[in-house]
This record gives structure tokens, C-alpha cells and sequence, in this order.
């Protein structure tokens, strides 16, 4: 028979091997969560990981957007803007994003060595840069990198290929940067706004460009919802260099809808707010 010395180690031996296989058991559970890449869908702990920018955490973007149109394509959400990718036309139909007074007011992230590149998150494969060499058309941003450079990852992003679309010369940098200069200025007065914005390809008989066969767009268009204000604003500017003045390019979300096929904001403005996309007074979005 075992004397009580001996009992005592078996006991001591035992709780103290039982007290070491749970904490063995919890730290492997742990480290079991924190690299489980099985759940792809986005969450605010994941972007954080990802995000390499300085953007504090209340300017993070919304794990589900209520903002997003409907969509024919293939979704596809980046950290701080979703788009449809259009296998057909090798470019999306829309990318959407909220823009606030907090982003701009960020200082801007470092843009060198940022070059354009195919979207590794598109399921078919997006468009590749070459597809634009020597067609003479510019490789011009759907999301702009001035409204992601609070943020290196935002900015990044911009330049994978699905948010590029074939705009005529003179129009990239004229009426399109005009009024994305413009969606800026509103995102600092009214605090913040949802940006809709892509290439209008409901017209047949477009042009297509590279081994891709990129559809080369007749226009584009915008739609700005501030909803702070719950008012909005839509543009359709034809794909060439332009003189006019932005303003002379406004519509009413409804208008733009019809133009496109695509039904903005349909979470938010629905039933009796359908009148906010019919209506539009220009001198509520100064210039």
C-alpha cells in the first residue's frame, strides 16, 4: 500500500497535468480562430488585420453596405469598396462606396509604387493592363485612388483592374476628374455621402479594346446620395472631351436608372423616399 507522501505526488501530478492540458486546449483554440480562413465573409476584425493605412477604427467601412445597388455580375468586395464585375464587358457595372468627412480629412497614403493589376478577387479574372496598351484609350479609375488615399490598402485597391474602364482622352482628366473633385467637396459639407458610379454599356455596338475585348463605354455615369441631407444627385456624361460644365450633366437618380438599368440604393430609397430619386434641386449641391 501506497503511504500518504506517495498519494499526495500522484495527486499533485495529476491537477498539475490537468491544469496544463487546459491551458494547452485554450491556446490552441485560440490560435485555431485567429488563422481560420474557411469564413470568407468580410467582418470589421478581418479589415482590420488587412488594413495597412492610418484610418482609425470609427471610419472603418460597414461589414453589410444598405447603399449597394442591385447587380447582374459577379460581387465582389474590396475593403472599402464592392463592385460588380460584367464578365461580358471585362469591367464592373458599378462600384460603390461611402466617403466621409473623416477619410479626406486623413493624411494621404504613400502612392509610390502603386501600378494597375489584375483583380485576384474576381472568380472569371478581370481585365489585365495590357488590354489598354495601344488602344488609346486611358485606364480611368471607377473608384478614384484620391478618394481611397486615406488608407494604403484603399488605395491599392483602386488600381486593380476591375475598377478600370476605358475613357477617351481628355474626358479622364477633364469633366470626369471635375466631378469627382466635386464628390469630394460634398463629402466634407454634408459629412458624408454614398458614391455609385461605372460605365454605361446598354447600348449596342460599342467598341471593345485588347485580347480581353474590354467593352469601351458610351458614358458614365454617378449617383451621390447624402444622407445626412436625404437628398441625392445623378451624372451621365458621354465618354469624350467635354467643355460644358459638370452641373450641365445632372439628373435625377431616376433619370440615371433608366439610362442604365440599375436600381440605386433600392434599401434605402424605396417606398415613399422614391421621390428623393425624381427629384432634384441643383442649387442644394454647390459647387
Amino acid at each position: 500500500m501506497a503511504n500518504s507522501s506517495d498519494s499526495g505526488g500522484v495527486i499533485f501530478k495529476t491537477g498539475l497535468f490537468a491544469i496544463l492540458a487546459g491551458i494547452a486546449f485554450w491556446i490552441f483554440n485560440r490560435g485555431s480562430g485567429s488563422t481560420d480562413s474557411s469564413d470568407s465573409s468580410p467582418n470589421t476584425e478581418q479589415r482590420a488585420s488587412t488594413n495597412e493605412g492610418t484610418a482609425p477604427e470609427d471610419i472603418k467601412a460597414a461589414d453589410v453596405p444598405d447603399y449597394l445597388p442591385k447587380y447582374k455580375g459577379e460581387e465582389v468586395q474590396h475593403t472599402w469598396f464592392t463592385l460588380s464585375y460584367l464578365e461580358e464587358h471585362e469591367q464592373a457595372e458599378w462600384v460603390a462606396y461611402e466617403l466621409t468627412r473623416k477619410q479626406l480629412n486623413q493624411n494621404w497614403a504613400d502612392r509610390a509604387g502603386m501600378a494597375f493589376m489584375p483583380d485576384p478577387n474576381v472568380r472569371t479574372e478581370s481585365a489585365t493592363p495590357r488590354d489598354y496598351t495601344g488602344s488609346g484609350y486611358d485606364r480611368g479609375h471607377l473608384c478614384p485612388a484620391a478618394d481611397m488615399s486615406f488608407d494604403t490598402t484603399a488605395l491599392r485597391e483602386t488600381f486593380y483592374m476591375s475598377n478600370i474602364s476605358p475613357q477617351a482622352k481628355g474626358f479622364n482628366t477633364g469633366a470626369w476628374r471635375q466631378m469627382e473633385g466635386l464628390t469630394r467637396d460634398w463629402a466634407r459639407k454634408f459629412n458624408r455621402v454614398f458614391v455609385v458610379t461605372g460605365p454605361i454599356l446598354s447600348r449596342p455596338g460599342i467598341q471593345q479594346i485588347g485580347f480581353s475585348k474590354v467593352t469601351v463605354p458610351v458614358g458614365f455615369y454617378k449617383v451621390i446620395y447624402a444622407p445626412e441631407k436625404d437628398m441625392a444627385i445623378g451624372f451621365v456624361v458621354p465618354n469624350q472631351k467635354t467643355d460644358r460644365p459638370v452641373m450641365e450633366y445632372a439628373f435625377p437618380v431616376d433619370y440615371v436608372e433608366k439610362m442604365t438599368g440599375i436600381d440605386f440604393f433600392p434599401e434605402i430609397l424605396n417606398g415613399k423616399r422614391e421621390s428623393v430619386e425624381k427629384e432634384l434641386d441643383k442649387s442644394s449641391w454647390p459647387q
